[in-house]
């Protein structure tokens, strides 16, 4: 399965659009999926998605208690927000304010930066190459960090000049905190605290991580859009940085199906399990679906940092684990190279691609 050196059809950056009175049909979401049409939670504390504290997380030692809040967070939710998480608050704001500076150039200092399907690393505004193909009201900036074979400077942007520096920083801060995560979650499924890190590919250079930072220009008609349609991460694990400014992202709440917006806490994280580690618990972890609202008075930016098996390692259930259940292995072996192209081709579609592609 090749995938595209070229998008089939010109790509119009949205923020260029964030002007108009109308948004073009190719934004216009069918009427069952706009925001307006899918009641939303309301705010009391039963519709928000748990909230881990883990000061007690470090890298020598898995607390017991951290790691079963965490566990038990990513087998009802699939989402946690994370505090006490070790990253300075600091080195957060640097990083939103370079690449906030980065969305602020002008247009034509962005479009050097212009990428294409083959790899995605790059100044975007799409997702999927299937041609007329609906939308999404977003442009992004996608970048590889691992492994540093993958990683290239010349692609990343120059401007502002801090900007590398502070991506480096936080890049690594990401590693840590998701290499503790791992401990975590395995240690919640009864397992060595390195067994995920190594169906991974192991710790030592061989996981695979990018980051996506996000910008939703204003959008004239929220209600007909969205800024990314539904979705689980086909990766490993997910840590957003949210805009902690103007809500947008909404989890599809597991057992009845309702869209719960998120409401970022301070300095908090928002974390969730991707596709791959479903596939290593054999489903005792679950991805779950969430999408993205738009906004008409404010504009928003996110970063989100996906940490990922090597690309060349078959990923499957945990034998352990299938076997401790008594049951069958739900999904077959796949590298994760093999299903991060498929996921190119077609773009956001919900957790259909884990279902058609994966399962036994």
């Amino acid at each position: 399965m090749d995938c595209l050196a070229e998008w089939p059809e010109p790509v119009v950056p949205v923020e260029s659009l964030a002007h108009l009175q109308t948004i073009p049909d190719r934004y216009v979401k069918p009427p069952e999926e706009r925001p307006n049409c899918i009641a939303s939670a309301g705010d009391d504390a039963a519709d928000a998605i748990p909230v881990v504290d883990l000061a007690l997380l470090t890298q020598e030692r898995v607390d017991a208690a951290v790691a079963e809040a965490v566990s038990a967070a990513c087998r009802g939710w699939g989402f946690f927000q994370a505090v006490n998480h070790g990253v300075a608050p600091e080195l957060v704001r640097r990083f939103a304010a370079a690449w906030r500076g980065f969305f602020c150039l002008p247009a034509e200092v962005k479009q050097r930066y212009a990428n294409s399907p083959a790899t995605y690393e790059g100044y975007g505004s799409r997702l999927g190459v299937d041609r007329e193909a609906a939308l999404d009201w977003s442009d992004y900036y996608f970048l590889h960090l691992l492994p540093c074979r993958l990683k290239d400077h010349r692609k990343w942007p120059q401007l502002p000049p801090e900007l590398s520096e502070v991506t480096e920083e936080y890049g690594a801060e990401m590693r840590r905190l998701c290499r503790r995560l791992m401990r975590a979650l395995s240690a919640g499924l009864g397992l060595q605290e390195g067994r995920l890190a190594a169906a991974f590919g192991g710790e030592e250079e061989e996981e695979g991580a990018c980051m996506r930072i996000n910008f939703y220009p204003k959008c004239p008609q929220p209600e007909l859009a969205l800024g990314l349609s539904p979705h689980s991460d086909p990766g490993g694990l997910t840590v957003l940085f949210p805009d902690h400014h103007a809500k947008g992202l909404q989890v599809r709440r597991p057992g009845d199906g309702a869209w719960v917006t998120v409401r970022p806490l301070p300095d908090a994280f928002v974390v969730n399990v991707a596709d791959q580690i479903q596939i290593l618990s054999n489903a005792r972890y679950k991805s779950v679906e969430h999408r993205v609202a738009v906004n008409a008075e404010k504009e928003r930016m996110s970063a989100a940092y996906f940490y990922n098996p090597r690309s060349d390692v078959p990923v499957q259930p945990l034998m352990e684990l299938v076997e401790a259940s008594g049951g069958a292995a739900l999904y077959r072996p796949m590298t994760f190279n093999e299903y991060r192209l498929y996921i190119r081709q077609k773009g956001p579609q919900g957790k259909s691609q884990l279902s058609e592609l994966y399962q036994n």
